[in-house]
């Protein structure tokens, strides 16, 4: 129930070539709560009800709970988030033994693309893909709950 995941900035679009898998996702938060994030998210078609506690020190790992539900209740629920639901297109791309998640946003966070990876330990090396730009693992402006309500097309780039 740890989840440990490393986050990339993006220097090109060639990670699409690359893709075996493109899933529309759409998101939003009952909770926002740094402590506590309580996400919705459809993703073609199936509900997701997903709690992350506060992220460690490093920003590495947190605790993850995830449940599925169906399509209708993640539709209702969605009505009940806060402002700022994320939409976004996640492309996943296999890299030595890992699967690269990268999100491309839209709407109010079009314009960032943003690469996540899935850890075993903290200390796990990571064959890193030419398109993967800088490191921004723990920084929080880089999470969905901030960017729901702080999102990318406002930021002093």
């Amino acid at each position: 129930m740890t989840e440990i995941e490393r986050k990339f900035l993006i220097t090109s679009e060639e990670f699409k070539k690359a893709a075996f898998r493109k899933t529309r996702i759409k998101q939003g938060y009952l909770n926002s709560d740094p402590d506590r994030t309580v996400r919705v998210r459809l993703r073609d078609g199936q509900g997701f009800l997903t709690v992350k506690g506060r992220s460690s020190e490093n920003g590495l790992s947190r605790f993850e709970w995830e449940r599925e539900i169906n399509s209708e209740e993640a539709e209702d629920l969605l009505k009940l988030c806060e402002a700022g639901v994320i939409d976004k297109i996640r492309y996943e791309i296999t890299s030595g033994k890992h699967i690269f998640e990268v999100d491309e946003f839209f709407g109010e966070n079009e314009g960032l693309l943003l690469a996540e990876v899935e850890l075993s330990h903290e200390n796990e090396e990571i064959e890193k893909p030419d398109w993967l730009g800088k490191e921004v693992t723990g920084d929080k402006r880089y999470y969905n709950a901030f960017l729901s309500k702080n999102p990318f097309k406002t930021w002093n780039k």
